[in-house]
């Protein structure tokens, strides 16, 4: 049965947009555990501009299911994730510009430095996940510098505005899948997933957790965020 980790940053940006304290990510993060959340999962960037280091140290005290922190491979983040230790760091790229993770990391391009930064998180006991795209060489690269898991990018597929489209990346998806699987490494799926794209992912029991944010985030305005986890929840639980 695959699991919900629930992205709160976007609760963050609100917060952020006007300079104020609230809306609280610390109290989203809560609510999503009491309607059958997972995981919480927080973006700590080096602009810092959703989630702040405050957020992810209250959330390590807070978080009773399991925290998940995203950062890019720096010695700064380092050095942030070895003392607050989140029960697992997701390695993502970073780039100033971007409105939000364009893509999946590079290993092939960034092989000793993610290498260096795997062996540094493992050593300090915290699980270790690679958020790549559905490249198969990616996904060897992985395996080969001993992650533990990897997030598969399902942004091309989610984005995709025509059939054709969608079949063909929703066929790189499954199987990058399934080359993880037979790798031993445990396969996540995470980036623009809603609560129309999760039902295509039926049957494919590869698939051990999805992160989500956006799409929960944004029906939680208009519904609350407990019942915004409940109707997604309940969406994976059918699959």
């Amino acid at each position: 049965m695959a699991r919900l980790a629930v992205n709160v940053d976007h609760v963050a940006t609100l917060r952020n947009a006007r300079g104020i304290n609230y809306p609280e990510p610390i109290a989203a993060a809560v609510a999503a555990e009491t309607a059958g959340a997972d995981g919480i999962v927080v973006h700590l960037r080096g602009d810092r501009r959703h989630i702040k280091e405050r957020d992810v140290r209250l959330l390590r005290k807070i978080v009773q299911s399991k925290l998940i922190l995203e950062m890019a491979a720096t010695p700064e983040m380092l050095g942030i994730a070895l003392d607050i230790k989140p029960d697992c760091v997701t390695l993502v790229p970073e780039k100033r510009e971007e409105l939000t993770t364009e893509g999946g990391l590079d290993l092939i391009t960034h092989q000793s430095p993610v290498r260096e930064a795997v062996t540094t998180l493992k050593n300090a006991g915290i699980a270790v996940c690679i958020f790549i795209d559905p490249d198969l060489d990616q996904i060897k690269m992985a395996h080969k510098i001993d992650a533990d898991m990897i997030e598969i990018h399902t942004g091309a597929f989610c984005d995709a505005t025509t059939g054709d489209q969608k079949t063909r990346e929703l066929s790189r998806i499954v199987d990058a899948a399934k080359i993880g699987t037979k790798l031993n490494l445990e396969v996540n799926a995470g980036h623009g997933i809603c609560y129309n794209t999760i039902k295509a992912f039926a049957g494919l029991h590869e698939f051990s957790e999805f992160s989500i944010g956006h799409s929960i985030v944004a029906r939680a305005i208009l519904t609350g965020m407990e019942q915004a986890v409940r109707d997604m929840k309940q969406l994976i639980l059918a699959l």
